[in-house]
C-alpha cells in the first residue's frame, strides 16, 4: 500500500534538507530520503564557511557573489549559534595579484551585498600588527576582511530537525531504489532499516548532490540535458600554530587561494584543493600530493613550517558543480541550476550545483519552481525564521552564553560555550532537570556526556558513534581511541536501533 505525500525529496545534504524545511513550512506533506546519514557526503566536508566567495569576482560571478553576501547576513541572524563572524587576513606579496586588484575586489565585496553587521576591510602593516607575527618577514602589507564560519553538518541537521517538527518525515539510511511516473503522481520505492516502503508523491525532487545524475538515470529512468562536474576538495587538520582568532587566506604558486582557519579551539583547518574527479563519490579521500600541496601553501607564508607529521586528520569531499564547460576546475561556476521535467505528468525537479551559503535561497527558488503544481502552498517564509536553537535574542550569542552560565552555575564554562555553539537555546533540552554534572550521566570524553548522546539519538537521527563524533559534534578530535571504542560499545548496548 503506497503512502501518499506531496513532495518526495532524494538527498539528505544541505540542499535536500533545506528544501524539505521550506516545503514543510509551506504546509506540504514532505518525505526526505537519504541513503546514508544526514550530511554524510559533501555537506560535512566543506570549508565550513558562509561567504560570498571573494575569488569568484575574478570570474565575473557578480550575481552569485551578491546573493551569497546577502544570504551571509540572513543566516547569521537565523543561526548565530552555529554561524559566527570571522576576520580573514590576506598577506600580500608582489608575486601575488596586484595590491590594487585586491583592494578593488575587497571594495566590491564590502559593498555588493548590503553589509550591515560585519566590519569592513582594513589595510594591515604586517610588520607592526599582531596578525603579522606568525608570518615570514617578507610579508609587509596585508588586508583584513570579514566572512562567517559555519558548522556545516549541523546546518544540515538543524534544517532536517525543523522540517520534521513541521511535519516532514525524514528517513535516514534509506535508499530510494525506484521512482516511476504514474500519471500525475510518482510511485516510489525505498529500502531502509524498516524494510521496503512505497510512497505516492505529487512531485519528486532530486537533490542527491554528486549522485544527481545516477538518480536521474538509474532511479527515475529519465534523462536530463544538464550534468554535474565532480570536483574534489581536500582539507587537512593540524594543531593551531598562531595566536588570535583570525583566519588567513593565502595564495599558492598556481594562483589558487587557501584558507587557514582556527578550528575547534586548538586546531587549524587548511584547504582546499580543486581537482577534477571521476571516481565513486563515496570513496573519495585526500591523497598525499594534495596534503603536500596544502602544506606547501602554509609553509610559503608562515614562520612555523608544517610537515606531514603535523597532520592530525584529513578529509575530502566531492563538489557536484554544475557543468558549465569551464576547463579549469577552479573556474567552474558555484551557481545552481534547476532542471524541471514533467513529460506531461508529475514533475521532477533535478538540482545541479550550489554552495552551502546559498542553500536557503536555492530551496526557496526550488519551491517557487514548483508553485504551479501546489497552488495552495504557503508563501516564502524562511528569510526571517530562525533555525532550531537560533532563537537567540538579537542574535547576540555572547549574551546568550552569559545568561546560560547564570542559569546553570554548576556547568563548566567550556561546556556552556561548546553546547551553546552546537545547540543554541536547545541545550536546555539536554540539560533537563540536571542540577549537577553527575546528572548528565556517563562521561565519554572531555565534553561528551550521556545526556547529549541520548538527545542526539532521540532528536537528530544519530545511530552510531561516528554519527555523533563526526557530524553532530566534532568530539572525535578531542577523544582518545580508547574513549571512542568505549562510546561504540555503549551505543551498541544502549541505543535502540531506529526503524
Amino acid at each position: 500500500m503506497s503512502e501518499p505525500c506531496d513532495l518526495f525529496i532524494i538527498g539528505g545534504g544541505i540542499n535536500g534538507a533545506g528544501i524539505a524545511r521550506d516545503a514543510a513550512g509551506r504546509g506540504l506533506k514532505v518525505v526526505l530520503c537519504e541513503k546514508d546519514d544526514l550530511a554524510q557526503g559533501t555537506s560535512s566536508r566543506s570549508g565550513k564557511l558562509v561567504h560570498g566567495g571573494l575569488r569568484y569576482l575574478e570570474y565575473y560571478e557578480f550575481r552569485l557573489v551578491r546573493e551569497a553576501l546577502i544570504e551571509r547576513e540572513v543566516l547569521l541572524n537565523a543561526a548565530s549559534h552555529i554561524i559566527w563572524p570571522m576576520r580573514f587576513v590576506l598577506p600580500h606579496s608582489p608575486d601575488d595579484r596586484p595590491a590594487w586588484l585586491v583592494r578593488l575586489g575587497l571594495f566590491l565585496y564590502d559593498n555588493l551585498g548590503g553589509r550591515k553587521k560585519l566590519p569592513g576591510t582594513r589595510v594591515l602593516d604586517l610588520r607592526r600588527a599582531p596578525e603579522g607575527v606568525p608570518l615570514k618577514e617578507g610579508y609587509k602589507k596585508g588586508f583584513e576582511y570579514s566572512d562567517c564560519w559555519v558548522d556545516d553538518s549541523r546546518l544540515v541537521i538543524l534544517n532536517a530537525v525543523d522540517a520534521a517538527e513541521k511535519g516532514a518525515e525524514v528517513l535516514t539510511r534509506t535508499a530510494c531504489t525506484s521512482a516511476r511516473r504514474n500519471g500525475d503522481r510518482w510511485d516510489i520505492t525505498v529500502q531502509g532499516p524498516a524494510g521496503t516502503r512505497a510512497f505516492s508523491a505529487r512531485a519528486l525532487v532530486n537533490a542527491a548532490g554528486p549522485w544527481v545524475t545516477d538518480v536521474v538515470g538509474r532511479v527515475t529512468g529519465t534523462n536530463s540535458k544538464r550534468n554535474v562536474r565532480l570536483v574534489k576538495g581536500s582539507h587537512i587538520i593540524t594543531p593551531k600554530f598562531w595566536e588570535g582568532e583570525q583566519a588567513y587566506l593565502v595564495q599558492n604558486h598556481d594562483k589558487r587561494v587557501i584558507f587557514i582557519n582556527p578550528y575547534e579551539g586548538d586546531k587549524a583547518l587548511i584547504g582546499t584543493t580543486d581537482i577534477a574527479y571521476d571516481g565513486a563519490p563515496e570513496a573519495v579521500t585526500a591523497d598525499q600530493s594534495e596534503i603536500d600541496y596544502l602544506l606547501a601553501a602554509v609553509n610559503r607564508y608562515f614562520k612555523q613550517e608544517l610537515g606531514r607529521d603535523d597532520v592530525v586528520q584529513s578529509f575530502s569531499g566531492v563538489r557536484p558543480l554544475y557543468d558549465d564547460g569551464a576547463g579549469n576546475p577552479s573556474a567552474v561556476t558555484r551557481d545552481y541550476v534547476f532542471d524541471l521535467e514533467t513529460q506531461g505528468g508529475a514533475p521532477l525537479l533535478n538540482v545541479f550545483g550550489g554552495k552551502i551559503t546559498t542553500f536557503r535561497k536555492l530551496a526557496e527558488h526550488a519551491l517557487q519552481k514548483l508553485d504551479g503544481f501546489f497552488p495552495q502552498m504557503g508563501a516564502d517564509w524562511t528569510a526571517k525564521a530562525p533555525l532550531p536553537g537560533g532563537d537567540i535574542a538579537d542574535a547576540d550569542f555572547d549574551r546568550f552564553v552569559a545568561d546560560i552560565q547564570r542559569e546553570y552555575p554548576w556547568l563548566p564554562q567550556d561546556l556552556v560555550l561548546h553546547w551553546g555553539r552546537l545547540y543554541g537555546t536547545r541545550m536546555r533540552m539536554i540539560l533537563g532537570d540536571a542540577t549537577a554534572l553527575e546528572h548528565l550521566g556517563v562521561q565519554f570524553g572531555p565534553r561528551l556526556f550521556e545526556a547529549e548522546v541520548r538527545y542526539l539519538a532521540a532528536h537528530e537521527w544519530a545511530m552510531s558513534a561516528q554519527d555523533i563524533l563526526y557530524r553532530r559534534t566534532k568530539e572525535n578530535l578531542q577523544m582518545s581511541a580508547e574513549q571512542i571504542d568505549a562510546l561504540n560499545v555503549w551505543v551498541a548496548q544502549n541505543l535502540e536501533p531506529q526503524t
